[in-house]
């Protein structure tokens, strides 16, 4: 037997005793093997072609609204819960617009767009200290998360590449 035909043979027997394994074990062995991310939701506000932003002292510039999902929560209640805290606003954050994984900092952010027709006014609560919009465009001192948010929003108007097939499988 060829070593490729053993390894096949050996991760086979392997993905068998998983399967059979219990569930409590297997979220165990998941966890220490695999990385750890952590996951919030954020949603850009847009007025006018602007969009709200953020200052809270324990981000490294400034943000928008959103902040890390509970245990179990749904990215939507996250963003929603999120935006009425640090804003005061009640928002239905509709679908996703795209996820941002950070393997840097082992972060995914999902990623909601509420366009308002009208400017709200804004109770800047909770973490928050200050709100303040700025020009979709417009450069801002806005924390390392934040600018990879932002560009990936901004990314979503260019055309999408589609997936090719790179060569024969066999």
């Amino acid at each position: 037997m060829d070593l490729r035909t053993l390894r096949r043979k050996a991760s086979t027997a392997a993905l068998l005793a998983f399967r059979l394994t219990p569930e409590p074990i297997k979220r165990r062995v998941v966890r220490v093997v695999a990385p750890t991310y952590v996951a919030g939701a954020v949603c850009v506000l847009e007025h006018d072609g602007e969009v709200l932003m953020l200052w809270q002292p324990h981000r490294a510039g400034w943000s928008l609204p959103g902040g890390f999902m509970d245990r179990g929560e749904d990215p939507a209640h996250c963003v929603q819960r999120e935006v009425a805290e640090e804003v005061g606003l009640d928002i239905d954050p509709g679908d996703p617009i795209t996820a941002l994984v950070d393997p840097e900092r082992q972060g995914l952010h999902v990623i909601f767009r509420v366009e308002l027709a009208e400017r709200p006014d804004l109770e800047v609560a909770s973490e928050a200290r200050k709100a303040r919009w700025v020009a979709a465009g417009e450069t801002v001192e806005a924390d390392d998360s934040t600018r990879k948010i932002l560009a990936a929003w901004a990314d979503l108007r260019r055309p999408r590449r589609p997936g090719v097939l790179r060569s024969d499988a066999s």
